[in-house]
């Protein structure tokens, strides 16, 4: 049997899922790299375009491409206001479609646990980099617990469920993403973690997008009511909310960057 794919074909969905998480995530991203402005920018698997918009918000790049495979997220990201600044096109990760050194700064966001190859898709990264350039990536802490929806996932194993991970999952620990920069041939490579907190206005708001993600959704669309209502028990025990009615709960990303070293 085929085993399940995680999929993001819809980019409002995307958006309503992550695009928080991504930009929370993001904001403090771009303040640790601290580019240069008037930069020419990559945006490797850049989906809807959260992190796009970021890039052109805050950093005042000269270019900015956007390269993803799905068509549905592309289109929501060229319907944002990045779009006067940035160009979206369809590609893949390990194969980019640019010429070597064409850019200034190569970044990954939340992506590279889904490249089937991570080693060629940061190869890529570092062959289409000026020299010095940046070459950067973050990626949800999978294995520690830090994934926005690892409250639901934990829950789901506990009521037996089996859980779909992204194809190159073990790459989001941030030792096996400090070894892919430096066999790369990347200089000056440096780590960290980033945490952020989220907010949801109560659980029936959080519950309405946690359990509707790609990677969670079919699960509990397969799942009995009762056993649905049973996890729900669950994760209200799991993730109280305040005087308010009002949920929040932290995630934490590993976040990676170095210098193109041609």
């Amino acid at each position: 049997m085929t085993e399940p794919q995680i999929r993001f074909d819809d980019g409002a969905a995307y958006e309503r899922m992550m695009g928080v998480w991504s930009q929370l995530a993001g904001e403090q991203f771009l303040d640790w790299l601290a580019p240069a402005v008037n930069q020419r920018w990559i945006d490797v698997g850049c989906g809807n375009g959260a992190f796009t918009e970021l890039i052109v918000q805050s950093c005042a790049p000269a270019v900015v491409e956007g390269l993803d495979p799905s068509e549905g997220q592309l289109a929501f990201a060229r319907a944002r206001p990045a779009s006067r600044v940035a160009r979206f096109k369809q590609g893949d990760a390990m194969a980019l479609p640019y010429g070597d050194e064409s850019f200034d700064v190569a970044v990954m966001a939340l992506v590279i646990f889904f490249v089937p190859d991570p080693a060629k898709g940061v190869a890529e990264m570092v062959r289409v980099v000026r020299p010095g350039g940046q070459v950067a990536a973050y990626a949800w802490d999978m294995h520690g617990g830090g994934f926005p929806w690892d409250p639901v996932q934990v829950e789901l194993r506990a009521l037996g469920q089996i859980i779909v991970y992204p194809p190159s999952v073990d790459a989001s620990r941030i030792d096996a993403m400090h070894q892919l920069w430096t066999s790369a041939g990347i200089t000056n490579v440096e780590t960290r973690q980033i945490t952020v907190q989220r907010t949801f206005n109560d659980f029936d708001e959080f519950a309405s997008i946690a359990l509707n993600t790609p990677s969670i959704s079919p699960i509990v669309r397969a799942m009995s009511a009762d056993d649905v209502e049973k996890l729900k028990a669950r994760l209200r025990a799991r993730l109280p909310v305040d005087a308010s009615g009002r949920l929040t709960y932290s995630a934490r990303a590993n976040a990676v960057k170095g210098c193109a070293g041609k």
